[in-house]
């Protein structure tokens, strides 16, 4: 996983104004376009006669755009991205119950985070995920279910917290590493259909050898008599973690698995 160096709101602001003068550009008829042309040519007045570059004149035209569509100022900008974030870092907006184990687990993220997702829910999971500030590598062998997902990061604004792969578990992690330590692997037993006992464990190995100490977890909606996977073979796997065990809806549970700190 790439780790992305935070942008200034400031650098965020400009690029949502370039992309909205550039989404008005590709809207238009090239006529229209002329006309912001001309519009621009006048606005310029006594420059023009100085030497018009292509580059003044774009940047003029772009002026023009921007008062026609009365983008908000950055101050105003901020107060509705802040006012926004706050609503996507519910988990009720991406479809999860407001007592998700996944909320207390945020807080006990180093720094919120690399982590990966995967099994049922793995779009609402990873979307409230990296809207509480966490890297999220999302695998999921449904190309659509991974298009999505990656659309609906895009709308929020968090496409650059979220990678998806198109894959199996068990597949993923014979080719992939992640480039930094994970602090949390949150799943459901769904992640594990159709391995076998052998296999659940080598996977469950390598999450546990590329997370970082400290690091947490979750398999969620552990249900009793499961045929994929079950909280025996959990403890069992996880010996020597600290382990506990969260209840859910009706008979499931989620089961949370800390590493020890060395």
């Amino acid at each position: 996983m790439s780790t992305h160096r935070p942008r200034s709101l400031r650098h965020e602001y400009e690029l949502y104004v370039e992309r909205e003068i550039e989404d008005y550009k590709n809207s238009v008829s090239r006529t229209s376009l002329m006309s912001l042309a001309d519009e621009a040519v006048r606005r310029l007045g006594s420059s023009a006669q100085m030497g018009m570059t292509e580059l003044l004149l774009a940047a003029e035209v772009d002026k023009v755009i921007h008062g026609r569509l009365r983008l908000p100022s950055y101050d105003t900008w901020r107060r509705r991205l802040q006012r926004n974030a706050s609503e996507l870092q519910r988990p009720e907006h991406w479809g999860l119950r407001g007592d998700t184990p996944l909320k207390a687990a945020i807080p006990s993220l180093p720094g919120s985070g690399s982590v990966l997702v995967t099994g049922a829910r793995v779009e609402g999971s990873a979307l409230y995920l990296a809207a509480n500030g966490c890297d999220v590598t999302a695998v999921e062998p449904e190309r659509a279910v991974v298009e999505r997902m990656m659309e609906a990061a895009r709308t929020a604004g968090l496409d650059e917290k979220v990678r998806g792969m198109v894959s199996d578990l068990h597949t993923c992690l014979h080719g992939w590493t992640p480039d930094d330590p994970l602090t949390a692997v949150v799943c459901t037993p769904a992640a594990f259909s159709g391995l076998s006992a052998e296999e659940r464990a080598r996977v469950i190995e390598v999450l546990k050898s590329v997370t970082s100490d400290g690091g947490v977890h979750l398999v969620e909606t552990i249900i009793a008599g499961s045929s994929m996977i079950d909280e025996d073979e959990l403890r069992e796997q996880y010996h020597g973690w600290h382990i506990s065990i969260v209840p859910d809806k009706g008979e499931s549970k989620t089961f949370v698995a800390r590493k020890a700190v060395a």
